[in-house]
């Protein structure tokens, strides 16, 4: 099982753990005071070379000087002498009980008055809700990150259930309302013990329920209540598909085709599929990590029985022919008995329609802005100039598929939090996030931005998310949310930073009023990364480094690579893709130079000048020279304004090791 590896099979994981720590959810007097704690965790980051001593008694002298109490981890963090996963690592090996919200506290997870907050909310509203519920339920901290903690406190694996690997044979001996009421899913057996992925390992009686069934060699892990829940649901369907007889017609051969097709293309991880009519043949292409890949052909004359039956499966019209159509499939993968969701469009070409299927994912993984690939500094800003500001426009730019709707969520989840009020406008809602109120716009029944935009002001919120900037309508209205004092965050269709600016400009917008409401554009590109299981060193060819200004010299210190090609990348060389960004912040020898109406050249001079902004060029330059990506990747895809600066200097801006 692939999951082996993470798996705790020692004797004092679950077992141990679920008798002796229930203090450990809410607050005990017999915890170690903080002091001792964050001492135990930094002598272990000492033993482990991750700090020196010299920057310990540096941060211990901050931590002192400050007038506000903040944890010494907190203090290190922030001057860069560490990172999170430096601090998981050393905690682990820290042979001490301490208290869940001590614990997060010290981690720089909450802060003092979180933690505070959170056992006035457990005390007085849900006394039987744990700690740990609390937090997640009031938005103080996100469920993964709880798990995390939770992990290490209590030396249990931390699991991520998916129906397609999970051990058919254990569910046998269960029913999908089993799992349910117990809040858990069985996930495959190790040396014996069967392990099962839990939403609370603590819950009372749980463990004896358990070895009912599968007796008492057991590992219990901890889960994402959404996976779990995810998992049962699919388990649900499987079995009720396994009883029900179907109608299908197993002889239908465009079905069977189609069916294929889909699968083939959910396993591969496609994010788009085509299907081409050419003059005597279908081409069928799947877009993976960004780049088309063929997949297979269909003869002309299956080609209309195909068409027809992505028409059925998505509900457009099968007897229109002649005009574009739009439709949903909702796609149960045979394999896993996991429903995807799919965006079908038809399109009128001289051989006949083409229709390309966009894949949803229905198990999205929210990303921290930290871990979407924005150098330590860029993040820093991101954070302090950005994010935290009360009101103003944050646009996130860049072509279709270069990963916008990802940042954005990443923005509105660490926005999301208990004493703010954010509401959505999108077209369609793709991901649905707790806590915040979306709405998916239809254009058929009247419900536009014209509609809704007058109408989420008037529904008092904090934050405000636009899915796109398309006219001047939302231009404008976006403009008049800021000027009343809410967040706005949205995407635009831009090359890069600058050009967005140009871009409003161009739809009439004021300059004073851009210069007065625009907070921050960032502008991003996706690469794909170099497959780890093939990639070898490479030598840039004249041609490259001319394409980029750049000389042999220049990437004397660097580490470039390349994929050769094998069978875990397809023989693409590249195995998923990472984010490049372009960070514009606007300060006020910025504003000061939009409402002069300079050149889009003095605009970039002024931001490389007075806010160390790099752009898309030079984070795609740093990437490649770090063996992320291939300097052909930036090459194909980043836009050359200007030649980029040396690497050196790059790495000192972006404060890049």
């Amino acid at each position: 099982m692939d999951r082996d590896n993470d798996i705790d099979d020692g004797q004092g994981s679950a077992e141990v753990n679920e008798q002796d720590s229930s203090s450990s959810v809410s607050e005990s007097n017999q915890e170690p005071k903080a002091q001792k704690l964050e001492d135990l965790i930094a002598e272990q980051l000492l033993a482990n070379e991750s700090i020196s001593r010299t920057q310990e008694k540096h941060a211990r002298r901050i931590k002192q000087k400050l007038p506000t109490e903040k944890s010494l981890l907190t203090i290190l963090l922030e001057l860069e002498a560490i990172d999170q996963e430096q601090i998981l690592k050393a905690l682990r090996k820290v042979k001490v009980r301490s208290s869940l919200g001590q614990l997060l506290v010290e981690l720089g997870y909450i802060k003092e008055v979180d933690l505070r907050n959170a056992l006035n909310i457990q005390k007085q509203k849900t006394p039987d809700k744990s700690l740990g519920r609390v937090l997640i339920d009031n938005h103080f901290l996100s469920e993964d990150l709880l798990l995390d903690v939770l992990s290490i406190q209590l030396r249990i694996p931390k699991i991520d259930p998916e129906f397609s690997r999970i051990d058919k044979a254990l569910l046998e001996a269960v029913t999908p309302k089993w799992c349910k009421d117990l809040n858990l899913i069985p996930i495959g057996v190790v040396k014996d013990r069967t392990i099962l992925a839990c939403v609370d390992t603590l819950q009372k009686g749980l463990k004896e329920k358990i070895q009912q069934v599968y007796g008492k060699d057991l590992i219990l892990g901890i889960a994402n209540s959404k996976s779990v829940a995810e998992t049962i649901k699919v388990f649900e369907q499987s079995r009720k598909q396994n009883n029900i007889p179907t109608n299908k017609d197993i002889n239908n051969q465009a079905t069977k085709i189609v069916d294929d097709i889909l699968t083939e293309a959910i396993k591969a991880g496609a994010s788009d599929v085509h299907f081409e009519p050419l003059k005597d043949h279908m081409r069928v292409r799947y877009r993976c990590d960004g780049v088309m890949m063929p997949q297979s052909t269909i003869a002309t004359e299956q080609l209309v029985s195909v068409i027809g039956r992505l028409k059925v499966m998505s509900g457009a019209d099968v007897s229109e022919k002649r005009h574009h159509q739009d439709g949903r499939i909702l796609f149960e993968n045979p394999v896993t008995g996991q429903n995807v969701d799919m965006r079908a469009s038809f399109y009128v070409t001289v051989y006949g329609e083409k229709v390309v299927l966009r894949v949803l994912s229905n198990k999205v993984e929210m990303l921290s802005v930290d871990q979407l690939g924005l150098t330590p500094r860029a993040v820093d800003s991101f954070y302090q100039e950005v994010l935290d500001t009360p009101s103003g426009i944050i646009l996130i730019t860049g072509p279709t598929g270069s990963g916008k709707t990802t940042t954005l969520y990443s923005c509105i989840n660490y926005l999301n939090s208990i004493d703010r009020s954010i509401i959505t406008a999108e077209d369609p809602v793709e991901y649905q996030v707790e806590g915040i109120s979306q709405c998916s716009l239809n254009s058929k029944i009247g419900l536009d931005y014209k509609s809704t935009l007058p109408a989420m002001v008037r529904q008092d919120p904090d934050v405000i998310v636009l899915g796109e900037i398309r006219d001047n309508f939302s231009a404008e209205a976006a403009i008049q949310a800021a000027l009343t004092g809410h967040k706005v965050l949205t995407t635009f269709h831009t090359e890069d930073t600058i050009g967005s600016l140009l871009r409003l400009m161009n739809m009439n917008i004021e300059t004073f009023l851009i210069s007065s409401t625009l907070v921050s554009v960032l502008a991003q590109r996706l690469l794909r990364k170099v497959c780890d299981h093939c990639a070898e060193p490479y030598t840039p060819s004249t041609s490259d480094l001319s394409r980029i200004g750049f000389s042999k010299a220049d990437f004397a210190e660097a580490n470039l690579v390349t994929g050769k090609g094998c069978e875990e990348c397809h023989f693409s060389g590249y195995s998923g893709r990472i984010g490049v960004y372009e960070l514009l912040i606007l300060n006020e020898q910025v504003k000061d130079a939009i409402l002069r109406n300079t050149s889009s050249y003095e605009i970039r001079r002024i931001s490389f000048q007075t806010s160390e902004m790099t752009t898309l060029l030079e984070e795609g330059l740093l990437k490649a020279a770090n063996g992320e990506t291939t300097l052909h990747e930036v090459i194909r895809h980043l836009p050359r304004m200007e030649k980029p600066r040396p690497l050196s200097e790059l790495k000192r801006i972006t404060g890049t090791r």
